[in-house]
């Protein structure tokens, strides 16, 4: 008698692009966007490394603002609805964004391309995690998010926001393009593809591979995708609904 063993079916795999878009639904301020924080706070003084240099205080303000400002968000629908598809599906999330809304969603596997808002690096070495904080930390304020301008890292130098600033490299991009090049599905949410090097991702998409890109604005790419011109809830809603019908 032959013993056979059960044939196991391989997941297909997707890939999220997430960007600005796809938190706005949570209520959060698009940086870029007419009203967003840029008109605010001037990026080459707070998301550059020159003004880092030149007034470390008024950089960790700033992000002090934020973390207290988005302490309290929850994730859209939208979020969940992309945390649902690990149900069917092997999933990866990229994203430009930096809250932890894809992780509160339920996300478990996420690349954050550019740094994430509720962690503290080394200004010497950003990239060293020996001297990385999770925030909140206790000492820090009475919520554990207000970091103190004086606060050190484990090697000594100030402790800086773990954000990639203009004009830094972006340490996970060959991890994200690695996703990218086995995409079996690749969706971007709520980015314009303007953003570089994370907009070039969908350059490395097999030939033949679906794109699917959920925006309520129109969007200058590839011929080949397909644009579902809505936000990112109901846009998801729709996008499983085609994936269902496959």
């Amino acid at each position: 008698m032959t013993n056979t063993l059960p044939i196991m079916k391989l997941k297909k795999k997707i890939v999220v692009l997430t960007g600005a878009g796809m938190s706005v639904e949570s209520g959060l301020t698009t940086f870029r966007d007419a009203g967003g924080l840029w008109d605010n706070y001037p990026v080459e003084r707070v998301a550059t490394h020159e003004g880092w240099e030149a007034n470390p205080c008024y950089v960790n303000d700033f992000y002090n603002m934020l973390r207290t400002k988005y302490k309290d968000v929850k994730p859209c629908e939208g979020h969940k609805l992309v945390a649902s598809l690990e149900d069917q599906y092997d999933v990866t999330v990229v994203t430009q964004n930096v809250d932890a809304l894809h992780e509160a969603a339920g996300s478990t596997n996420i690349i954050h391309l550019h740094g994430e808002l509720m962690k503290m690096c080394s200004s010497r070495d950003v990239e060293n995690p020996r001297c990385h904080i999770r925030l909140p930390h206790e000492g820090f304020g009475m919520t554990g998010l207000e970091v103190p301008h004086d606060a050190k890292a484990a090697d000594g130098s100030l402790l800086r926001p773990y954000i990639v600033f203009f004009g830094e490299a972006v340490p996970n991009m060959e991890s994200a393009v690695q996703e990218a090049l086995t995409a079996d599905i690749f969706i971007i949410i709520g980015t314009s593809l303007n953003v570089y090097p994370a907009a070039g991702l969908v350059q490395y998409v097999r030939p033949g591979t679906p794109v699917y890109l959920i925006d309520p604005k129109p969007v200058a790419a590839r011929a080949d995708l397909n644009h579902i011109q809505s936000g990112a809830s109901e846009g998801m809603k729709r996008l499983i609904k085609i994936l269902k019908e496959q």
